[in-house]
């Protein structure tokens, strides 16, 4: 598995806020990811910090067909909606402020590099890229190993990055699939997570 060497230059002097400032840490956040495997709803995570408090969850349902997801915060308030756009060459979602589907409220979009991928490499562009000749950050890895890590566009500096935890006889007989994310100082831990959604969902399809 590979793990990328921290690079935290230049974003460790401001924030990046995308889905909100709240998000932003100025020390580097640990999350850990839990998703139920053996269940009927779609899109089941549950993102706790380091001391096991709840920060994150997502909701999905069967009738959306993997097009739709809400992450919300530990109140139950949405933060963002994930979209699947259907009519694509590219793997590509795009991502609302709130519940809301219209365009003055997306954030960002993220789509495949490629038609064709052995592994996965999305491409994110904020909402003021329209021109998405470069992109913002990049997600390279493999959702198979759930080990990638996530670049603050075309350089060599991490933002983030996940990786497995060990499996244990309870986590495979209860159907929980846990894994861990760092994110770097100052790098919203919100829009980290919907990245990571965004990936199990491309996995998913494949």
């Amino acid at each position: 598995m590979y793990m990328a060497q921290p690079s935290y230059a230049p974003l460790a002097n401001y924030p990046i806020p995308i889905v909100g400032p709240q998000f932003c840490a100025p020390y580097p956040v640990d999350l850990s990811i839990m998703r139920r495997v053996w269940t009927l709803s779609i899109g089941n995570f549950v993102v706790s910090d380091v001391n096991g408090n709840l920060v994150f969850k997502v909701k999905g349902s069967l009738v959306s067909l993997h097009d739709h997801r809400v992450l919300l915060d530990s109140f139950g308030n949405p933060l963002v909606t994930l979209r699947r756009q259907i009519l694509s060459a590219h793997n590509r979602w795009q991502v609302f402020r709130g519940e809301s589907s219209d365009l003055k409220d997306l954030l960002f979009t993220a789509k495949t590099s490629s038609v064709i991928q052995l592994k996965t490499t999305l491409n994110v562009f904020l909402a003021h890229n329209t021109r998405e000749e470069v992109c913002d950050f990049k997600v390279k890895g493999s959702w198979t190993d759930r080990s990638c890590v996530i670049y603050a566009g075309e350089s060599s500096n991490v933002v983030a990055q996940m990786h497995m935890n060990d499996l244990t006889f309870k986590s495979v007989f209860t159907g929980k699939d846990k894994f861990t994310v760092t994110v770097y100082p100052h790098v919203d831990h919100a829009f980290i997570v919907a990245l990571i959604v965004i990936l199990d969902e491309i996995a998913e399809e494949k």
